[in-house]
């Protein structure tokens, strides 16, 4: 009664242990008579046709499911990696425009001190500002956005003076 006292999965993966239990239950049985069993071996224990095709798709329940784990981790590594991969990408995209901005910035600000700087070198009278201001009103006034323009009050005497240099030429 060793192997009806096991459920089915025990009594087909544990023969080692059924065949120590068989020693021992066989050398009481026969110790009377003189008779010591030293070894019993079960070769294979062949459960009925219904039982193993029973076991048979449990077996193949199991290795599904553990295919379709195996499948959703692989996919939910995978999306991690994606993602963490576009979080990176788009950290550097913003770091190099960063930079890129503030290069420009920099560009732009010793533009404008060499500009500023020959300007003051040069020491240009009233009638040269005066008309490179006009010369810009242009430029200042293109585009859509709207536009505040300031006209310094001194800017009609430059302007008189700006037009007597054109009639006395």
């Amino acid at each position: 009664n060793v192997v009806g006292s096991l459920d089915l999965e025990a009594a087909l993966t544990s023969r080692d242990s059924i065949n120590t239990a068989l020693r021992v239950v066989l050398d009481d049985a026969t110790g009377k008579w003189g008779v010591r069993v030293n070894r019993v071996e079960i070769k294979a224990i062949d459960p009925p046709p219904s039982v193993q095709e029973s076991m048979e798709k449990q077996m193949r329940a199991e290795r599904d499911k553990r295919a379709a784990i195996l499948t959703a981790e692989g996919e939910k590594q995978s999306q991690i990696l994606t993602a963490e991969g576009a979080r990176q990408a788009e950290i550097l995209r913003a770091e190099g425009d960063a930079q890129a901005a503030v290069l420009r910035a920099e560009g732009e600000a010793a533009a404008i001190k060499k500009v500023f700087g020959a300007v003051h070198e040069a020491n240009p009278d009233e009638n040269v500002l005066a008309y490179q201001y006009l010369q810009q009103l242009p430029v200042i006034a293109n585009g859509t956005a709207s536009k505040i323009w300031v006209i310094p009050a001194d800017l009609s005497g430059g302007m008189a003076q700006i037009m007597k240099a054109f009639k006395g030429s």
